[in-house]
């Protein structure tokens, strides 16, 4: 019989962390422990207002199902995915759930989770370190305090051209520009040569979710790769993104977990997309779960628990040029402290 605890953490940043449509100095998150035979998995899913969900709500969801879930006779962690589906859970609910028998799968295997698909960590793509919305002398400090290989620079301002001209005088680093749904199809096609002058790779999200007819415009007209966010939030948002953006940013807590992100990758890849999987503010849990995924990747951005001023578990570590450290430890390679 499986064993399951649930526990709330507030996890604290350096930094305050802004984007166009929001800010914030601590993140919560939910932690689910599924224990079996002596072992355990962990998963995690934080907070989002932008999608109007708390600690409290999932808690409330995954207490509701918690004697169906600790009676469930444990095999494989897609099984019991579409068993948490068929309980109409919440995709973030779902998330911590399916990391934390991800995690409890590999371990009684005694394996990681990247072997168990057959991929292998010799070639990965390096993560990105986001910099908020911030004071352009604040956010040039943020870059001259982390050096890195690769920025992700959040905009969505009346001044980001002038933020990212400022900010390449202080680093020779890739760039990437994530505007969270801010700007409009003209700014858009507008901004793209110069932002593509000034050494930056590729625009995530710059149109509103629901904008296609502007997306359109912009995969037509753009000198630059768009990547969808907010646009693809679920397995079924695939199709429909590859005919208005480059890529997919796959974000496991909004998609439902490692088992529909395993899918999406799969489909955005046969449909000729750049692969990207995010994070959001996740601690070493939810990180090391991304990081089994880096060998299907084109593109990450895994820095949640680098942006923590104290993290609550050990796991993947990543280093200061952006390698990765793997665990030996089975699953996602995850311990609580």
């Amino acid at each position: 019989m499986m064993q399951l605890h649930l526990k709330k953490y507030i996890l604290p940043l350096k930094h305050t962390f802004r984007i166009s449509r929001e800010s914030h100095d601590f993140q919560d998150t939910l932690i689910v422990c599924l224990s079996l035979d002596g072992l355990t998995g962990y998963g995690e899913a934080t907070s989002n207002p932008y999608y109007r969900i708390t600690v409290e709500s999932m808690t409330a969801e995954i207490e509701a199902i918690q004697n169906e879930i600790m009676n469930f006779e444990f095999t494989e962690p897609e099984i019991f995915h579409q068993f948490l589906v068929e309980k109409g859970l919440t995709n973030f609910a779902i998330c911590a759930l399916d990391l934390a028998a991800h995690d409890l799968y590999g371990k009684l295997l005694k394996k990681p989770l990247y072997k168990i698909w057959h991929t292998n960590i010799d070639s990965y793509p390096t993560s990105n370190y986001t910099i908020g919305i911030d004071t352009i002398e604040n956010m040039a400090a943020k870059i001259q305090e982390m050096p890195w290989p690769i920025y992700k620079i959040k905009l969505g301002t009346k001044d980001d051209i002038a933020i990212i001209r400022e900010l390449r005088k202080h680093t020779n680093a890739i760039f990437r520009i994530d505007a969270n749904c801010a700007w409009t199809t003209e700014e858009t096609i507008l901004n793209a040569p110069l932002l593509k002058d000034m050494g930056v790779e590729f625009i995530e999200q710059p149109l509103p979710a629901d904008d296609w007819e502007g997306m359109e415009k912009v995969m037509h007209k753009s000198v630059l790769p768009v990547i969808a966010d907010e646009s693809c939030i679920v397995e079924t948002d695939v199709e429909k993104c590859g005919l208005h953006f480059s890529g997919i940013n796959i974000k496991l807590t909004k998609c439902g977990g490692l088992t529909p992100a395993l899918r999406m990758i799969k489909k955005g890849k046969e449909m000729g997309l750049k692969i990207m999987v995010g994070c959001m503010t996740e601690s070493t849990v939810g990180i090391s779960a991304i990081a089994q995924l880096l060998p299907q990747l084109d593109y990450v951005d895994m820095d949640g628990a680098l942006l923590l001023s104290s993290d609550i578990a050990d796991g993947v570590k990543i280093e200061s040029d952006g390698n990765v450290i793997f665990p030996t430890l089975g699953g996602s390679g995850i311990t609580l402290r």
